[in-house]
């Protein structure tokens, strides 16, 4: 799946190589290590992962599980992931270009077997491309994402987390029908 442009895929492995970029996951290592927890999850892809693996670091699970790294723009991770219990995409579907969005929504679609976690800024970035543009290239509030999302999840949380981000907790539809389901309610 087309999820990334090579000359735009340049422009993000820039920035990652400059340091100090794809650090978010670390702020939401709690609430992820919570569901991680409550859900009992097996198995953790965290999409968009960045260089320095921030959740992963941060993380505070109560039993082991397989944490698995996704970033086409380090190399290091930009094998195409297996599906997994639960995916987390924080911080980076604002970054991902217009064209693709729904190619990456998709493919997150596709790689969820249970849960997603997902964060979303709606404002611009501190930081510019080296094209001049603002890193997010989308900058949408979440009415312009809710039903993006809704089209291939079931919202399960919204919640607002800043003056200009939020945060969604989303099952696949699968999860929902599956007989094991009931411990995602």
């Amino acid at each position: 799946m087309d999820v990334i442009s090579e000359s735009y895929r340049a422009q993000q492995t820039e920035l990652h190589e400059k340091g100090n970029y794809g650090v978010t996951g670390g702020k939401y290592a709690p609430l992820v290590s919570e569901i991680v927890n409550k859900l009992e999850v097996q198995h953790l892809l965290d999409y968009g992962c960045g260089r320095n693996l921030s959740l992963m670091r941060a993380m505070k699970a109560d039993h082991k599980f397989k944490y698995q790294a996704y970033d086409p723009a380090v190399e290091a991770f930009s094998t195409d992931p297996a599906p997994a219990e639960m995916v987390c995409c924080i911080d980076v579907l604002e970054h991902i270009e217009p064209d693709k969005i729904d190619n990456v929504l998709d493919h997150l679609m596709e790689l969820t077997e249970a849960v997603a976690f997902v964060t979303v800024s709606t404002g611009p970035a501190m930081k510019v491309l080296s094209d001049g543009r603002n890193a997010h290239l989308i900058q949408q509030p979440a009415e312009w994402w809710l039903p993006r999302l809704m089209a291939r999840f079931d919202l399960q949380t919204f919640q607002v987390s800043g003056e200009d981000s939020f945060y969604c907790i989303l099952y696949t539809r699968a999860a929902i029908e599956n007989t094991e389901g009931a411990k995602l309610s």
